[in-house]
């Protein structure tokens, strides 16, 4: 067996809490993929607006941003405005889940805890399945439950869906189950669901127009949505306000002024959904796209990673180049600039340093990006 390479965390994007994104000075934003300014043994992120969870192949969680702390003994953690959560190792098959205030230091009681036995459990077996293991939150081990940013805290899933992985956007969820299938529920309004309308679904529907397509993976945005089919095809629906879904988009506003998504989530939706009947827009111009629609990257590219921001997308190819697009402003496209594309751009720094990418993450406002040294041939 090949040993596997070394490989270096990169961050780039919106960084005005601290958040360590590069190893430079403090700057607001950073416009290009730079070394994290943390310790080399990450093995996960899991970023929020105001703050970033990075958890250690050691088991522990170290924040950065708004909030400076760190806690021990963590399988894994999970970011969000609303909510801290930490996946933290009691022994044997036993975890804990604990949910924190954002702001926590981390000391103290947490807002609510749940034991939890995974693996083991629902495998009958000495130790758990490598799908269990690799496994992440909101998920919980086990796949019968997911975290939810608001009380009740964790929410049951219906035991017939066998699941393989859980997104969370702004509004809504994607549930990708062992058989390939995708089911959404939550907030439709901005057509992220992928069922045709703009309607909330209270329970997860099946997307009837992916029936028959393998995925092998999902990526929830704040109000748009992406899979990963399983021979490498990319399907994207949802929002397309800055581009993030790679179709045409109109100019705004927006570009020369700060917004923050609180404020679009509630000011704006209306207006997107509005959009679709504006006459005095351009005809190719697409607001939202309320089915999953087949998007091809440059050179016939296979995608193999997917990861969504607020208002931008980022996906790994089977070659290890990074493509973004979407929302710019804060350099979370990694391009060197702020510009805002509708259209797949490869970031060109990890090209330029013979870098592999492996694996990428989302904030809402920025990128992180896991790459190796290239293979020398």
């Amino acid at each position: 067996m090949a040993e596997e390479r070394h490989g270096t965390w990169f961050g780039f994007g919106f960084c005005g809490f601290g958040q360590a994104l590069g190893s430079g000075n403090w700057r607001h934003s950073v416009h290009s993929p730079e070394p994290l300014n943390t310790s080399d043994d990450v093995c996960r992120v899991s970023a929020s607006w105001s703050y970033t969870a990075l958890v250690t192949r050691r088991g522990r969680v170290e924040l950065s941003g708004s909030v400076s702390s760190a806690a021990e003994g963590c399988r894994d953690a999970w970011a969000s405005e609303e909510l801290l959560v930490l996946l933290r190792d009691k022994g044997g098959f036993n975890t804990e889940l604990q949910a924190w205030p954002p702001g926590s230091e981390l000391q103290g009681e947490p807002l609510w805890v749940q034991n939890l036995v995974s693996g083991a459990e629902t495998q009958g077996k000495d130790e758990p399945s490598r799908e269990a293991r690799a496994r992440t939150l909101p998920l919980l081990p086990s796949a019968r439950a997911y975290v939810n940013p608001q009380p009740p805290f964790c929410k049951p899933l219906a035991p017939e869906l066998r699941v393989r992985q859980l997104e969370l956007g702004a509004e809504h969820a994607l549930l990708l189950c062992e058989a390939g299938q995708v089911f959404s529920w939550g907030g439709g309004r901005h057509g992220q669901l992928g069922h045709g309308a703009l309607e909330a679904e209270l329970e997860p529907r099946l997307l009837e127009a992916l029936q028959g397509l393998r995925m092998a993976e999902v990526a929830a945005g704040g109000w748009h949505s992406l899979c990963v089919s399983e021979s490498g095809d990319i399907y994207i629906w949802g929002w397309n306000e800055s581009g993030q879904l790679a179709l045409p988009r109109r100019n705004t506003e927006e570009e020369r002024k700060t917004v923050r998504d609180t404020e679009l989530s509630e000011d704006c939706l209306e207006g997107a959904a509005a959009a679709l009947g504006d006459i005095g827009a351009p005809a190719h111009f697409i607001a939202i796209q309320p089915f999953p629609a087949l998007l091809d990257l440059p050179l016939n590219s296979d995608a193999v990673k997917a990861s969504c921001g607020s208002r931008h997308t980022a996906v790994v190819t089977r070659t290890g180049d990074l493509y973004t697009w979407g929302w710019g402003k804060y350099g979370q496209l990694g391009h060197k600039d702020s510009t805002s594309l509708d259209r797949p751009c490869r970031v060109e720094y990890f090209a330029e340093k013979q870098l592999e990418v492996r694996a990428v993450t989302c904030g809402p406002w920025n990128t992180y990006v896991y790459a190796v040294q290239r293979e020398k041939v």
